[in-house]
């Protein structure tokens, strides 16, 4: 298994990722075009985050996507885990794991403060594989004015 940054030639599987991963934690049906476009915008332009896939025999089996929040408290950025997925035939093999250690090294080479991520409250296989990775419950809860979905 490779794990990479990813590139425009990985749009297609990393679209087939979000739309699946979006049906499957939260039956939302997306619009492919539009997930499409927004997978484009972000591969091409690094200001706005970027994707690291898992890749084995030439297939991305799994991805996630980095986006910056500011810190003022901590002068330093946050790196905000997002678009997980892991194709179900390679889940609970370490995919995630080999992803996240990958995060983790990189945040060494930048003026990252640490790594955040939202998980929905059901998925008690996510929450438990982030909490073994070290990462803890915050006390802040997450809140959205969603104008798009």
């Amino acid at each position: 298994m490779q794990i990479r940054k990813a590139q425009p030639q990985d749009c297609e599987a990393i679209v087939f990722g979000n739309c699946a991963m979006a049906l499957e934690t939260e039956n939302k049906k997306l619009d492919k075009k539009r997930v499409t476009k927004g997978v484009k915008a972000l591969l091409n332009d690094e200001s706005k985050g970027f994707y690291i896939v898992a890749e084995e025999n030439g297939e991305v089996i799994g991805q996630l996507m980095i986006t910056y929040e500011w810190s003022d408290w901590r002068n330093g950025t946050f790196w905000w885990i997002q678009s997980v997925y892991i194709a179900k035939e390679h889940r609970r093999k370490g995919v995630y794991t080999r992803l996240y250690a990958y995060i983790r090294e990189k945040c060494q080479e930048h003026n990252v403060c640490g790594i955040r991520l939202y998980v929905d409250k059901n998925n008690v296989n996510a929450r438990q594989t982030y909490e073994k990775l070290g990462m803890e419950f915050s006390h802040y809860d997450f809140m959205e004015e969603d104008f798009v979905l």
